[in-house]
């Protein structure tokens, strides 16, 4: 590869042996010398972002590519000497994957607060999985990587498995009054929570292929009460039966514990009384791609395109507003659409109820379950 040499070119690649890797810096220790007529071959599964002196100058498609740097073989160097025989123009290349990355999980880490309308403040626990596609590269490596060598699936599910919790907290307490309506309604919530995440995933170059819930999980007591009630449903009992049924469970507990062939008959008639009440059938829909339209020529086009089809001009934005979601230029330091500082911070909205500190889009408390 010859990066950093004095006399020849460098050739610029890369390939993701791991299959874990979104991104990859050239050179990988940090900025170089790039040389003028330095080669870069891009795959037809990634795309390539050139940095000259710190600034994202070009993003590169499939192919091969020529860059045009300032510095010239043994003539730059020598002309070095003040910065140490260190060349000033520094330069490197960000190379992105543009595949689906399939299967990255996320759930709770501790239990999250909701407050039930029949069960009152309940703590429970929910998984599942989501895809990613980096569909924006400069945005991308500008919003998250910033000067990073490498990043790998292992560090988005990290980052975005907080975002997800705190939608999916949201939702469930706008949504959804009580658990006992809970069975039978995991895909109505993928489809919501997957619309809610767009615009979240979209303002750091992401786009959200899908996520599904996996489960969501009660405390023991809880799904107790649940079967319970599942149970009288189906026998249409009153209290009288009720009582009847929890007898029966009882003596199906002796007789498993117990010996003897008799006990052993008695168990088994009565354990296949009735199936569980929480299970759910979830069926894989992929989301639907987008259109997006040239803002210099107004062709519209596929969202996962990079440049008009009609006049070539680049369709990767580089910067958002945080407020407005305007594209912005590289050294913007407010929104020239609606005049919000640029780079600013929102800041986290803290629990009047318990003092917690939540993300700034969320509604709910993770913590005590009280509207923020």
């Amino acid at each position: 590869m010859g990066i950093n040499n004095v006399v020849f070119l460098e050739i610029l690649e890369w390939f993701d042996e791991s299959g874990a890797e979104v991104a990859h810096r050239l050179p990988q220790e940090g900025s170089g010398e790039l040389k003028f007529g330095a080669q870069v071959i891009v795959r037809e599964s990634q795309a390539a972002v050139f940095y000259s002196s710190g600034v994202a100058c070009d993003a590169l498609g499939p192919g091969r590519h020529t860059l045009s740097t300032y510095n010239i073989p043994v003539l730059t160097k020598l002309l070095s000497l003040p910065w140490a025989f260190s060349s000033p123009f520094r330069a490197e290349v960000y190379f992105t994957n543009l595949k689906i990355f399939n299967n990255l999980r996320w759930g709770t880490r501790d239990p999250v607060a909701f407050r039930d309308r029949d069960l009152g403040l309940v703590r429970i626990r929910a998984n599942g999985i989501f895809n990613l596609q980096v569909t924006q590269p400069v945005l991308f490596i500008n919003s998250l990587i910033g000067t990073s060598p490498s990043y790998t699936i292992g560090d988005l599910e990290k980052y975005f498995n907080e975002i997800i919790i705190s939608r999916l907290n949201d939702l469930m307490g706008e949504e959804l009054d009580t658990l006992f309506d809970l069975p039978g309604r995991y895909d109505d919530f993928s489809k919501n929570l997957s619309t809610r995440l767009e615009q979240d995933f979209s303002e750091y170059g992401l786009a959200l292929r899908g996520i599904y819930i996996n489960s969501i999980t009660p405390p023991g007591e809880v799904q107790q009460a649940i079967d319970d009630k599942g149970r009288l449903a189906l026998l249409n009992a009153n209290l009288g039966d009720f009582m009847q049924m929890k007898a029966a469970m009882a003596m199906e507990g002796a007789a498993t514990s117990g010996n003897g062939a008799a006990g052993a008959g008695v168990g088994m008639g009565i354990g296949m009384l009735l199936p569980g009440m929480l299970t759910a059938s979830q069926g894989i829909k992929q989301t639907e791609l987008q259109l997006q339209t040239c803002p210099k020529c107004g062709t519209t086009t596929g969202a996962e395109s990079k440049f008009c089809p009609s006049c070539g001009h680049q369709l990767l934005t580089i910067r958002k507003c945080r407020m407005c979601s305007a594209d912005l230029h590289p050294a913007s330091r407010f929104c020239h659409k609606c005049g919000a500082k640029v780079e600013q911070e929102k800041e986290p909205r803290i629990c009047k109820e318990c003092s917690m500190q939540n993300r700034p889009e969320a509604v709910f408390c993770n913590n005590c379950g009280a509207k923020l």
